[in-house]
């Protein structure tokens, strides 16, 4: 069997199709049922968080795992097929013992060293076991990146190498300004309950706001958040919980809210957005030209009451002595009477443009003059002098300078969205102000953020565990073919102790017991050598087949061998839980 993960994140598919790609909880628990029940997989655990979808599984066969697993989270996430398959990417082995690793540590993530991916990694652990769909490897692979994680974050600074995406989201919605100063004093909406937005809601109340009210489906969750934020020793906020139908009254009030629900449709909807401003200001938050899908420049030449300007070929270069399909550089919106057209044109066909632009009759002076070549060139470079001089500079017909943008208001409500699929409409963006920071937005600020020497000692620790892990994999293999072993020379033992017995009947406990242990030593000693060596050479890289060979050689039984490691596996699950 063979580890393999098939997914997308937010370095492989657009916000957009993560966002319709994205899976509920129940969603998540019939994919890890499906995908257990299907032919090529034996364990299957699901990663799913803001920025990412991941199935991870034990399977048999590569091929069929990957189109079945890529199958199955079409299926479940609703997204086509053929549409997803150009945003999944796939990890096979050592290679998914990496990918998941990395993620564990932060290198993965939206902002690099965020910590809150240890606990969602922890919580896909708990589903799959309580599902009893993670097995012997799962079960160790997905605890052993929480160790490696905790390792990264404890040895090293990956903590300096990026911030958490609520911290991050906050700093973007304060434009760079020092977010404590920025909050302090704020009153804040917290729209939800989870993880996410308790973490928010944490990080608002250490910031300094002055309140934070907290709106949730289930109102009971919503006030142990408010009782928890209000107890806390190291802040003096003032918390109280709301039903979800008081949020567009709180809106009203708020200078921040913050939204990460599991809903699957709009929270925040921008005529709901529109009102809360409306009601706040008494003034309506219309629509910003800055950044309306019409440019600004269409926008201006619009109102201006003017007239797009004829590109070539158009109905105003008609009788023009050019040949317009030879024009193949000129630029967009001039005319082929401008000076851009005709650069680079022989003299007599700028002669003859030259002619026609000042309201002349063109003509061929080749075939009038009979002459052609340098002195030719010559006298119609003169003639086309003279034109020039007469009527003026050829007129060239510009487009208008750009409008200069007109700078947005400064925003009195502030909108972090940290759902997936999104709370808050995406046309919010475009209200004057309003300012909404959503997981888009956070994927293009942190596309560029700066990368900590600290990532590379992190780097290595993955590496160094990546190898490890393979290793004690490996070696875990062949242990129920070792055990099997032993099992079958104890059982040799025992029979020729018996068969012993039977014919020295008179021989005393003492020597019998003597005997026997002689026997043992003897067999002992000549498995010792073979079955550790068999250990270590498993444990390296391409030592499966040693189990195999060691099976053949000493004729094991296959069933024998498999009851082993079915009972190792019994033991070992009775006894984990999540790290």
């Amino acid at each position: 069997m063979s580890l393999l993960v098939v997914g997308l994140s937010h370095r492989s598919a657009p916000v957009s199709v993560l966002e319709r790609a994205s899976l509920n909880s129940s969603a998540q628990l019939k994919l890890l049922q499906d995908t257990v029940a299907a032919e090529p997989a034996a364990e299957a655990a699901v990663l799913a968080t803001c920025n990412r979808i991941e199935l991870y599984a034990d399977v048999d066969k590569f091929h069929a795992g990957v189109a079945e697993l890529s199958t199955l989270l079409a299926q479940h996430s609703g997204v086509g097929l053929e549409e997803l398959t150009p945003y999944l990417y796939v990890h096979y082995e050592d290679r998914a013992v990496h990918h998941l690793f990395s993620v564990a540590c932060g290198l993965d993530s939206m902002v690099v060293g965020e910590g809150q991916i240890l606990g969602q990694i922890k919580d896909s652990l708990a589903r799959a076991q309580d599902l009893h769909t993670a097995g012997r490897l799962l079960n160790d692979l997905f605890q052993q990146a929480l160790r490696v994680g905790k390792r990264a974050h404890s040895e090293t600074g990956i903590d300096r190498a990026g911030q958490s995406l609520v911290t991050f989201g906050l700093e973007q919605l304060s434009a760079g300004a020092d977010v404590q100063q920025w909050a302090r004093g704020k009153r804040a909406l917290v729209i939800g309950a989870g993880s996410m937005s308790s973490l928010a809601a944490a990080t608002l109340a250490r910031a300094g706001v002055a309140e934070i009210v907290v709106a949730n489906r289930t109102f009971e969750r919503a006030e142990r958040l408010a009782r928890i934020l209000s107890e806390g020793d190291d802040t003096d906020v003032l918390a109280r919980a709301v039903p979800m139908d008081s949020v567009p009254g709180e809106l009203t009030r708020a200078d921040v809210a913050v939204s990460c629900t599991g809903a699957t449709g709009l929270v925040l909807t921008a005529d709901a957005v529109v009102a809360s401003v409306q009601g706040r200001t008494g003034a309506p938050a219309v629509e910003d030209a800055a950044v309306a899908d019409t440019p600004v420049r269409e926008t201006a030449v619009r109102e201006a009451g003017e007239t797009p300007l004829p590109g070539a070929g158009s109905a105003a270069d008609e009788n023009c002595p050019l040949d317009l399909s030879s024009v193949s550089s000129v630029p967009s919106g001039f005319s082929v009477m401008g000076e851009a057209a005709v650069a680079g044109m022989d003299a007599a066909t700028l002669e003859q443009h030259g002619a026609w632009a000042a309201g002349g009759t063109a003509v061929d002076r080749t075939r009038e003059t009979g002459r052609s070549g340098p002195e030719a060139d010559a006298e119609l470079i003169g003639a086309l002098a003279a034109t020039a001089t007469r009527v003026g500079r050829i007129p060239e017909r510009r487009r208008p300078e750009p409008v200069v943008e007109v700078p947005r208001p400064e925003p009195v409500l502030f909108l972090l969205d940290l759902a997936m699929p999104r709370d808050v409409d995406a046309a919010v963006h475009r209200l004057a102000g309003v300012r909404l920071v959503d997981i888009e937005s956070l994927a293009d600020a942190s596309a560029d953020a700066p990368m900590a020497a600290d990532v590379d000692m992190v780097r290595r620790i993955v590496a160094d565990e990546v190898t490890a892990f393979g290793a004690a994999q490996r070696a875990a293999h062949i242990t129920p073919t070792v055990v099997a072993l032993r099992s079958m020379a104890a059982d040799v033992v025992a029979g020729e102790i018996a068969r012993l017995e039977g014919r020295l009947p008179g021989l005393d406990d003492k020597h019998r017991a003597e005997i026997t242990q002689t026997v043992k030593r003897v067999v002992d000693k000549l498995l010792h050598a073979p079955t550790v060596r068999v250990k270590q050479l498993a444990a390296e890289p391409g030592g499966a087949g040693y189990a195999d060979a060691l099976r053949t050689l000493f004729d094991l039984d296959q069933e024998t061998v498999a009851s082993v490691s079915r009972a190792e596996n019994s033991t070992t699950e009775k006894n984990r839980g999540p790290a």
